[in-house]
């Protein structure tokens, strides 16, 4: 299915998944709402998309503010009259031991991790029910199924993530002909690690990353294109993507 002149926002946009998901969706000739809280970043993946025949707008967004969100959407509606895509990207994984009581992080991470994905989406669902089509993807993780010693309050998130993206497509998919698609990756190169502050924890990671060779953003960037690109009638609910050295 061709997806040339419909329009994506994909939230944490700045790096990583987001920024490779944004410039593949460029390719394809999608026009890109890149949302992330750094401007600058966005300002200047803009200007690479742009440069290279693409079509992006910089929206610096809060996903943790349901109005930053709406925002967003508003602007992408305002200017190109639908959207057709989001891609549900922001998240953080500060990975620390339950009984060292980093509540904060915890909360961080619920609030942009589970509540970032119903602001987004949200966000975009009225316009999405209006025209009566339109494409979700939610990020998840290999953590919203199995959990992991140090990512406990993640892999909750993450599994939040997964049910409501099932019950979600089970909702608005008969109903208003919107596909949901839940991305479930395992190890990908990301600035997610750089985030962990636990030394230990960060060397694990480090250790892992020097044990395998992981994902790059680019790979889940190909599979949102493919569930994207699915004929109307097919739904690919979910996506397991994990490096081939990935055992567990």
């Amino acid at each position: 299915m061709s997806i040339r002149g419909k329009v994506a926002l994909v939230t944490g946009a700045s790096s990583g998944i987001g920024a490779a998901t944004a410039r593949k969706l460029a390719t394809e000739g999608v026009i890109v709402g890149l949302a992330a809280r750094r401007k600058d970043r966005l300002e200047a993946l803009m200007t690479e998309i742009t440069d290279a025949g693409g079509k992006a707008v910089a929206l610096p967004t809060d996903v943790t503010d349901p109005a930053s969100c709406k925002a967003a959407a508003d602007t992408l509606i305002a200017q190109f009259g639908r959207i057709d895509v989001l891609v549900n990207n922001a998240g953080l994984m500060p990975l620390s031991s339950i009984d060292s009581l980093k509540v904060d992080e915890w909360k961080r991470m619920v609030d942009v991790n589970v509540s970032g994905v119903f602001n987004a989406t949200a966000a975009v669902l009225p316009q999405m029910i209006a025209q009566h089509s339109g494409h979700i993807f939610n990020m998840s993780s290999i953590a919203g199924r199995k959990v992991f010693t140090g990512l406990a309050v993640y892999c909750a998130t993450k599994a939040a993530v997964t049910a409501f993206s099932d019950g979600l497509r089970m909702e608005i998919g008969p109903k208003h002909n919107i596909r949901v698609t839940c991305i479930q990756p395992g190890a990908v190169k990301s600035e997610l690690y750089e985030q962990i502050k636990d030394a230990a924890y960060r060397k694990q990671m480090d250790d892992l990353a020097a044990s395998m060779t992981f994902l790059e953003g680019e790979d889940i960037a190909d599979s949102i294109l493919f569930a994207l690109k699915s004929p109307a009638r097919m739904d690919v609910a979910e996506l397991f993507v994990l490096p081939t050295e990935q055992g567990w």
